[in-house]
């Protein structure tokens, strides 16, 4: 790793101005930024690389070094990650997968210490990690923070074991990431108070003032299932300091197109002034996480981006620790070596299915609770609804989009939960998955019991995956590592992906992410209602009904 310089507009984003100069790097940091006019029209300009404040890597469906492949491309240099869905599958031996996986390639993973495994105590999980077992992670150097304390009522009733994570945290000077969505008033400034300091869940601009007038930071997140942009942006006007953005969750389709990158240009559009942009994307995470992550400043790593203009962000090169990793669109060199006989880490123990055992017996109910899909979020509503009888059975009520849905425990054979759901839209066949947050069971819905039980038996035969099937005919995208990621090429797991979603929406589907949503149908911590392996839960009230 030599010396070498790079030309062009270099925008430094603290001191808010923009001057056509020249970068010096040596050894992989940058040894000098020398001033040679004002601004130049048409030539590109250098920033720093592009940040994602919270992701969890899994939904991706790739492995870290995958993932990495993909985004550098747009212009990522790093993330802030949180690895807590293989935790719930494979406990530590997860994380440390995902840490040894993420070193095998120059891409900057910032790994966070998982704080809610399980998230509930309502699903049945392939691992538990408690207060003694974070406090092990936080006390690693490559663990950056606590992650997102999804136990907000555990936070506010101070539980003893959610309290003693915190405080962990706090001692060894961690910043602990939040998770509070619909949280306001007396109640946020309770879980605020309890030393938390970022929420990404904010799904208006009022909760979201009302946290940032509080102290707490506020990231906006634009993922595959949930986009929360349009509602909170325009807060980056008066709030430059205390923003970030962050996907949460990106399948490998969406990696595929774009990343930071397009978030920074639809802010831009917005008419958010283009510094304030750029902070939130580049330098906030540095400064909350106190990342290892150059911020474009004489002796930082040399972690920087060269885009064509500040409007479109369109990325022409990425360079991290001095190297470039990607140019027009495209990985540079070979540097991806995967960790040989590290991938096949799982956790899945379960027998397949009879198509009896989705049948539910109708028991005189004139209505039944019904889960809401919402497209673009991840709450639900609570709704009442008729139930569709046959031989003395509730089945699926296609013409009125009300389908089966069913959660099945992968990590032991146990009875079948089995609920309702609309605005899925399917009118053939069934979709299922084992990327099921948080405990990662098998969810499927579908129209028919047959349609549900043959995707579940897919997902089994593949110790995990995506399965769409329909028409005679049915689509399945293996997931191996921990029934959550391929250790495949990434482009090829994004292409593949494209085919099922498209086919998922062929069968009648006509969510924007069918998979991404069906995956959220059993995450307990969001509200109103949701269905894990022991039952239909109330997220309101924080018990299963």
């Amino acid at each position: 790793m030599g010396t070498f310089k790079v030309e062009g507009n270099i925008v430094n984003i603290l001191k808010r101005n923009i001057f056509f100069g020249e970068i010096t790097v040596e050894t992989g940091k940058i040894k000098s930024i020398t001033k040679i006019s004002e601004e130049r029209p048409g030539s590109p300009f250098i920033t720093p690389g592009f940040i994602d404040s919270h992701v969890h890597i899994e939904s991706s469906m790739l492995i870290p070094s995958e993932f990495a492949r993909l985004a550098v491309v747009h212009g990522t240099v790093a993330t802030i990650s949180d690895p807590h869905e293989i935790a719930n599958v494979c406990g530590m031996e997860g994380v440390e997968f995902m840490i040894e996986n993420g070193n095998t390639v120059p891409f900057k993973f910032n790994f966070g210490a998982p704080s809610c495994v399980p998230a509930t105590v309502f699903e049945t999980a392939g691992a538990a990690l408690n207060h003694d077992d974070v406090k092990a992670l936080l006390e690693r150097p490559e663990i950056k923070y606590l992650s997102e304390m999804m136990n907000f009522p555990g936070v506010l009733y101070k539980d003893e074991e959610v309290l003693k994570k915190i405080a962990a945290a706090h001692q060894l000077g961690k910043p602990v990431d939040g998770h509070a969505p619909g949280l306001r008033g007396d109640a946020a400034q309770k879980y605020i108070d309890a030393g938390i300091s970022t929420d990404h869940e904010c799904f208006t601009a009022e909760e979201a003032l009302d946290k940032l007038q509080r102290g707490m930071k506020i990231l906006i997140r634009e993922g595959s299932a949930a986009k929360n942009f349009e509602a909170l942006i325009h807060l980056l006007h008066d709030w430059p300091k205390m923003m970030m953005f962050c996907s949460d969750d990106k399948h490998p389709d969406s990696l595929v197109e774009s990343h930071v990158n397009e978030v920074c240009a639809r802010a831009v559009a917005k008419g958010i002034d283009v510094f304030k942009v750029l902070r939130a994307a580049c330098i906030n995470p540095i400064l909350h996480y106190k990342l290892e992550v150059g911020a474009l400043q004489v002796n930082d790593d040399a972690d920087f981006i060269v885009v064509e203009d500040l409007v479109n962000f369109k990325v022409k090169q990425t360079y991290i620790n001095g190297l470039l990793l990607a140019e027009n669109g495209k990985m540079v060199g070979n540097w991806i070596n995967h960790v040989a006989g590290k991938e096949s880490i799982n956790h899945f123990d379960c027998s397949p299915k009879k198509e009896a055992d989705f049948i539910l017996e109708y028991t005189n109910q004139q209505e039944i609770p019904v889960i809401e899909a919402l497209d673009g979020q991840l709450i639900t509503n609570k709704i009442q609804a008729k139930p569709k009888i046959e031989n003395g059975n509730i089945i699926s009520d296609v013409a009125n989009d009300i389908l089966k849905m069913v959660v099945v425990n992968r990590y032991q054979d146990a009875p079948i939960a089995i609920s309702f759901v609309k605005n899925f839209g399917l009118k053939q066949g069934a979709i299922a998955s084992s990327v099921a947050h948080d405990s990662h069971n098998i969810i499927a819905v579908g129209v028919d019991d047959k349609s549900i039980c043959e995707a579940v038996n897919l997902v089994i035969k593949e110790t995990g995956g995506v399965v769409a099937l329909g028409n005679g005919k049915e689509e399945v995208l293996p997931l191996p590592v921990a029934g959550l990621m391929s250790n495949h090429n990434g482009y090829e797991v994004a292409t593949c992906y494209t085919t099922i979603d498209r086919f998922a929406k062929d069968l009648g589907s006509t969510l924007l992410a069918p998979f991404m949503t069906l995956s959220f149908m059993a995450l307990l911590v969001i509200p109103h209602l949701k269905l894990s392996d022991k039952g239909l839960f109330d997220g309101d009230e924080f018990r299963l009904i």
